[in-house]
């Protein structure tokens, strides 16, 4: 057995061959502030968009993990607009489930557009936040509508990689 006053005086040891250094790469940003991101490869952040033949959130009725409208909106006449979109089976009135298309897409309400000032008015998302966070929000909602090993989701998450913000 070795004394423990041994143990104590050992001299300590560094092993420097354990260190990495960290690659660092500099990235303008659109207010031409310089940002540092550490990376090993190409670091795209995510950019939000829609992908055809989705849909999952043209199911209006989600479930209890969901807000209700009365918990999303403040104005009456919105909550009762929602309602009004809900079908029978939970999704949109105007989502065709054949073409998985909006048949009134160009003249949809503001609430169904995955926008910035939308993200911003109904849940407080900064502009700043609002590609990471509408990313987010549409993975749990394919999830929960599709589930994880969905084609939608694999469609989507490869979408918003596929894609740089400018």
């Amino acid at each position: 057995m070795i004394p423990a006053a041994n143990l104590v005086a050992a001299p300590p040891l560094t092993c420097s061959a354990a260190r990495r250094s960290r690659r660092t790469t500099t990235l303008k940003t659109d207010t031409t502030q310089q940002k540092n991101k550490i990376s090993f490869g190409k670091n795209k952040e995510l950019s939000w968009h829609c992908v055809e033949g989705c849909g999952a959130c043209c199911k209006l009725q989600k479930g209890p993990s969901y807000p209700s409208p009365e918990e999303i909106f403040t104005n009456t006449s919105d909550v009762e607009l929602y309602n009004s979109l809900i079908g029978q089976d939970g999704w949109c009135i105007h989502y065709e489930k054949s073409t998985r298309k909006c048949s009134i897409y160009s003249e949809r309400p503001y609430f169904c557009r995955a926008e910035p000032e939308v993200f911003k008015s109904l849940f407080g998302v900064k502009e700043k936040n609002f590609n990471k966070e509408a990313c987010s929000f549409c993975r749990d909602t394919i999830k929960a509508i599709y589930g994880s090993s969905s084609k939608e989701l694999y469609n989507f998450d490869k979408s918003i990689r596929s894609c740089s913000s400018s």
